[in-house]
Parts: C-alpha cells; structure tokens; sequence
C-alpha cells in the first residue's frame, strides 16, 4: 500500500481572515460610537433634578403645607425632613413638640423646599 501524504493547509485563506477582522472591528467600532453618542444622553445632571421643584431626596429639609381638613382654607407650614421617596409619594419625618417625631406619607405637591423659602425671604 502506498502512503499518500496529504497536504493539510496550515494557514487559513488570508482574504477570509482579514474579512473577520474586518466584520469584528466594525461591529466593536459601531457599539463605541453608539455608546458615546447614547450613554450623555442617558445621564440627567443633578442640578438639573435638585432645580426642579418636585425632587427631593432623602435628609432634605422640606416645609409641609398642611391642611387640617380638605374643605378649610388655612394652610400651616410644618418644617419636616424627608425620609423615604417613591414615584407617587414622599414620606417624612415631622417633629412634635415633645421631641418626639411622626413619619407621614405626602403629596410632593405638598412640599416646598425648605431653601427656596429660606432664599425667598432675604
């Protein structure tokens, strides 16, 4: 029997491999170019939310507009802190005059920043 030897290529065609170079850089390419043109537009600047008048975040002092009943028109202001924020509602902490505090769940409608009126007054 005779041996044949058969020649195994032991380089991959060139042309195929710079073609996969060529398909990997420009899928890794777009992804840089969309993670660059996407990811600034992802970010919302916190002085942006801090000047909008619904955000408030956790340790603010806040004033509370507080109606004793829905039909009375008399408005009391009752300084609080917030505590806990969620999409609907803001919980906070009001102190009591026995040094004592009551956490209340409220309307961020309800709220006013605390600074804004500080900065209003002078």
């Amino acid at each position: 029997m005779l041996e044949q030897q058969i020649d195994w290529p032991t380089r991959p065609k060139t042309s195929a491999m710079i073609m996969k170079i060529f398909q990997i850089t420009l899928v890794v390419l777009v992804l840089l170019i969309n993670l660059a043109i996407a990811f600034p537009s992802w970010a919302e600047s916190t002085s942006s939310l801090t000047s909008n008048p619904n955000y408030f975040e956790v340790g603010q002092k806040v004033i509370w507009l507080y109606k004793p009943r829905a039909d009375s028109s008399d408005v009391q202001r009752i300084p609080a802190e917030v505590v806990k924020v969620s999409s609907k509602q803001v919980q906070i902490k009001v102190y009591k005059h026995n040094n004592e505090f009551v956490n209340r769940w409220v309307n961020p409608n309800k709220l006013e920043n605390s600074q804004k009126v500080k900065n209003s007054g002078f």
